[in-house]
């Protein structure tokens, strides 16, 4: 055990140097970066109650399901308390307060801080929401805390984040198209720029993996395989509402997503395939005997989840959240 301790610092004492080499290609700076200021109505204009008029008639034409969903990404962005505790407990990653792992850590949570705190004022503003009902789901959130299978292992927190980065690209882009179509310029816009956010740090801890595999490819594959035996669960697995259980809300708001096609169990399946292609899996080399099992579980893995994918069903619109009024 002390062996592998020491060889996963080693490693990411390793692939620090490469991060810093790229952290200004993956986090953005902080005078240049937009601020949920720059889409919302500005209190200091004349023009403030008109433009929260336009935004609340703009709301008035979402749907219900896409209300649900919305609130659902904004909690879980709010999160991110638990989130960078989380990150700063992982093992081998320096906590000196000047070096790499503890500049991005603190730099890739100011940048997601942001995406809470839009898309929070929005859903204050729209007048669609029960904010009351919503913040005690975000306290219940940041109060749960979330085990999510990585334990404290670089390896696996750092492929988990890698898929759950590219999922909330997927969830926000799918959002943001679908406000577009009911008419909702603004959220449209919101949206498109918080799932730009997500891609780049779904970049970044993508590369954290492939510099991983390539000095230690088979604790890597091993670790891969165990993330997905496990199946990556959402920080939204751990959502609920007053009077409900960790997991219930959850099943809910899946079931709202799926019947919009904002994040679907294909979108899983493709991701765990762009993660395979992108980390060449299929031609990683230096595998022990239970190195290449656990490729080829991964590499079988797709296709044995599309198929279950294919058999689901749509669900039906039978719940009312606490979260929405009316």
């Amino acid at each position: 055990m002390i062996f592998f301790e020491e060889k996963r610092k080693e490693v990411m004492k390793h692939i620090e140097k490469f991060m810093l080499e790229k952290i200004s290609e993956y986090l953005k700076p902080v005078d240049t970066i937009w601020q949920p200021s720059d889409f919302l109505p500005d209190a200091t204009r004349e023009t403030f109650f008109s433009e929260i008029k336009e935004l609340q008639e703009s709301a008035a034409g979402l749907s219900y399901d896409l209300i649900a969903v919305l609130i659902g990404d904004t909690i879980t962005e709010e999160a991110l308390p638990t989130y960078e505790s989380w990150l700063t407990m992982v093992e081998g990653v320096s906590k000196d307060e000047e070096g790499g792992w503890m500049k991005w850590t603190r730099h890739w949570t100011s940048e997601e801080n942001r995406h809470g705190d839009l898309l929070n004022k929005y859903l204050f503003l729209s007048g669609r929401v029960n904010m009351r009902m919503m913040e005690v789901s975000t306290q219940y959130l940041i109060a749960d805390g979330f085990e999510i299978g990585t334990g404290r292992d670089p390896y696996r927190n750092f492929i988990y984040t890698s898929f759950q980065e590219l999922a909330t690209n997927v969830s926000h882009r799918r959002v943001a198209s679908q406000a577009k179509k009911d008419g909702d310029t603004l959220l449209s816009k919101m949206c498109g720029v918080i799932a730009g956010d997500e891609a780049r740090h779904a970049k970044a801890y993508k590369y954290f993996i492939e510099k991983i595999f390539e000095v230690d490819p088979n604790e890597a594959m091993i670790a891969f395989e165990d993330m997905m035996r496990k199946k990556i669960v959402m920080p939204a697995h751990f959502l609920r509402e007053v009077g409900l259980k960790v997991g219930q809300t959850f099943g809910h708001f899946t079931d709202a997503a799926q019947r919009l096609g904002i994040y679907t169990a294909i979108d899983y399946v493709d991701i765990l395939k762009e993660l395979i292609d992108d980390w060449h899996i299929e031609s990683v080399t230096d595998l022990t005997e239970t190195g290449e099992k656990a490729r080829d579980y991964i590499m079988n893995l797709p296709d044995r989840l599309l198929r279950v994918a294919e058999r689901m069903k749509n669900p039906m619109l039978e719940y009312k959240f606490s979260w929405i009024n009316g």
